[in-house]
């Protein structure tokens, strides 16, 4: 039985690893050019195609992966003059895997089906080095029966599949997920400026939490920058957290919920892009709030 021929929009961090296993275990290829031009001519190389438009890519594909930055993005390429609306042909599935707002998604898949179109949410999680191993983690929202079809196709890069339950259900989840994770982030950039605002060395900090219950991965990478300033520790933006604690506001808002941490948190994030830093990555945090407080670290 021949394989799926795929698209891909979005060869970034995530995107790269993701495109390059789909392409070396024997799917036919297609994705588009970006301004960063070294991740599309390295997929090339390996056997990927490039396409012009979402729309000429639509035209040729069975399954189109977007792994871009918002629901705007998502959005644009969908519906734009050259989009993937465009050319758009019944039994075309889309995989949107970025991290995206579930009211967006929801309208999408609405809109999509109306032309014989599929669309699904899978965002994903860990890190752009488990994306080049085929590593990911991955939560689906879709019917069982589409996600059986895929499976082959997502297990190219992925070795978790979490179904979350029908569309939307991933991209719920996800910004659940993220809100514990960009909240933690939070917590620790003020905890290590509490060190130095009171005279305590931040390494005593990471002593403690290291040998108790609070001791995560997470932590260990925050402290990676913190301490060892590795620019490495944690490839995420701040801008893309801001993003995303802003979609996880206005979820839990539509559904009448009281969320004070949420709300406190996001002022975090708001002060890290009024101060210019939304391209420093998420344990660069504490260098803002320690900033603001008239602190810095080594």
């Amino acid at each position: 039985m021949p394989k799926e021929k795929v698209g891909f929009i979005g060869v970034g961090l995530m995107g790269h690893g993701m495109a390059k296993n789909i392409v070396e275990k024997g799917y036919p290829l297609t994705i588009m050019g970006h301004k960063n031009r070294k991740p599309v001519e390295d997929l090339v190389k390996r056997g990927a195609k490039e396409a012009k438009s979402p729309a000429a890519m639509a035209r040729k594909a069975d399954v189109i992966f977007l792994c871009v930055t918002s629901s705007k993005q998502v959005e644009d390429l969908i519906r734009r003059k050259d989009g993937i609306l465009a050319g758009a042909h019944k039994g075309l599935t889309v995989v949107d895997c970025s991290t995206s707002d579930p009211n967006s998604t929801l309208a999408l898949a609405a809109e999509l089906k109306g032309h014989g179109v599929k669309l699904i949410d899978a965002p994903l999680a860990r890190t752009p080095k488990e994306a080049e191993e085929g590593r990911l983690n991955v939560f689906v929202g879709s019917d069982k029966k589409t996600l059986k079809a895929l499976e082959p196709l997502i297990r190219t890069w992925a070795e978790n599949i979490i179904h979350a339950g029908p569309v939307g259900s991933g991209h719920t989840i996800k910004l659940i997920n993220n809100f514990i994770a960009i909240s933690y982030s939070a917590i620790f950039a003020e905890a290590f400026t509490a060190c130095k605002k009171t005279g305590i060395d931040p390494a005593l900090l990471k002593d403690v939490v290291s040998a108790g219950i609070l001791n995560s991965g997470f932590f260990q990478n925050v402290c990676k920058w913190v301490l060892d300033r590795d620019p490495k520790a944690h490839l995420f933006t701040l801008s893309n957290c801001y993003k995303d604690i802003g979609y996880y506001n206005a979820m839990v808002d539509a559904t009448g919920q009281t969320s004070m941490v949420a709300g406190a948190v996001k002022q975090s994030y708001s002060l890290a892009m009024n101060q210019g830093a939304g391209d420093k990555h998420m344990p660069m945090l504490a260098d803002v709030i320690a900033e603001v407080n008239g602190v810095k670290f080594d």
